[in-house]
């Protein structure tokens, strides 16, 4: 390793570091929380990487649905499943740094104190929002029907699927559930804390 990798790999490490490191004043069960939101998010994307890369499932789990043309199925579920995990990692600023002073690259607002209603407010309806969501999902599945009434469409993963990849779609999704109700914690603590 060069002088200048190892500079840049410290440098990558420190950034790490400061991005994850609670501040003081967090409860330990909301860092707990923080850090586990992403690890929610996590499995379902990778299964819906995989059923993209490897083609695990047929063509169920990833079929065209709604999309629209332009838009190629496999880019589709590969952005969400990103999307989705950057998403979930913005809860670990309700306990860093950066969810209350703004990073310093950031043109024109870096170094400004973050208000906290500009992230509680967003915590708090990505909460409630993710916690009908998955609540939904998850009851409209073990229904057989849509939210609309209408019988789930045979494509549907838990139709299409069976044996270990049902299984594993199932153990993948679960965790969703659990997004919401942590955000809500994290958001919480993160609310008290900023309150005083």
């Amino acid at each position: 390793m060069t002088v200048h990798q190892a500079a840049a790999t410290g440098r990558l490490r420190t950034a790490w570091n400061r991005a994850h490191a609670p501040v003081p004043g967090v409860p330990w069960w909301a860092k707990v929380a923080a850090y586990a939101i992403p690890f929610t998010v996590l499995p379902s994307g990778l299964w819906r990487i995989m059923t993209v890369v490897f083609d695990v499932g047929g063509d169920g789990p990833h079929g065209s649905g709604q999309l629209p043309s332009w838009l190629p199925g496999p880019v589709y579920v590969i952005a969400l499943s990103v999307v989705a995990e950057l998403f979930a990692f913005t809860a670990i600023g309700l306990v860093a740094e950066w969810g209350e002073v703004l990073p310093r690259w950031i043109p024109l607002l870096g170094g400004r104190k973050v208000p906290p209603l500009a992230a509680v407010v967003p915590a708090a309806l990505g909460a409630t929002i993710l916690t009908v969501l998955w609540t939904a999902a998850i009851a409209t599945e073990m229904s057989g029907r849509t939210l609309q009434g209408d019988p789930l469409p045979d494509d549907y993963p838990t139709k299409s699927l069976d044996g270990w990849q049902l299984a594993f779609f199932e153990l993948t999704y679960a965790p969703l559930l659990l997004w919401g109700p942590l955000l809500a914690a994290v958001c919480f603590a993160y609310w008290r804390r900023r309150r005083q």
